[in-house]
């Protein structure tokens, strides 16, 4: 094992020195590029797109996952905050990155917020749905409480804990946890 090891890191020195692209590009880009696989469960959508890379934001795939994002109800479009898109690669990350995240809940719409908010108590009227600073998701064949404790140890925003609902909410807020 230590041979394999000792052998890739000195081909992929080698590439990069010699320049072959493929090689380095795989040792070297993939640290500097931040990637989302999301899954809408109400328009059965999904998308994998790298939306950060060389130290930027891609506007082609931030327009994309906002489109994902939407509030389905009524088809309207927010820019989501790239705060919250970062936060949701690091907690991606911890599961080793290549999990399909089920978004639940990304943008809402005033009138969906108000709506949901009559019919059940554990919506906030001023949510931070509202301002494309929250998300409700859940990992599929991931522990919803291993989901709950990656976030909170981001302490980056809130995070919510709805294990009725199979579901953990992440914002962008000030740091908080329920």
């Amino acid at each position: 094992m230590n041979q394999r090891r000792s052998f890739l890191k000195t081909s992929v020195v080698l590439a990069s020195a010699m320049g072959v692209p493929a090689l380095a590009r795989a040792a070297v880009a993939a640290p500097h590029e931040r990637v989302l696989r999301l899954y809408n469960t109400h328009t059965g959508e999904s998308i994998k797109r790298v939306f950060w890379a060389e130290g930027q934001f891609i506007p082609d795939a931030m327009a994309d996952i906002n489109k994902l994002l939407r509030d389905h109800r009524s088809n309207t479009i927010k820019d989501m905050d790239p705060k919250l898109l970062l936060l949701l690669d690091k907690v991606s990350a911890k599961f080793g990155g290549s999990d399909v995240l089920h978004v639940i809940s990304g943008y809402r719409s005033p009138e969906t917020n108000a709506k949901l908010a009559k019919a059940s108590g554990g919506v906030a009227r001023h949510s931070m749905h509202l301002d494309g600073k929250a998300i409700d998701i859940r990992i599929p064949g991931r522990d919803l409480a291993a989901l709950h404790k990656a976030a909170l140890a981001e302490k980056s925003g809130g995070v919510g804990y709805y294990p009725s609902s199979q579901f953990v909410h992440l914002d962008t807020g000030r740091t908080r946890h329920w």
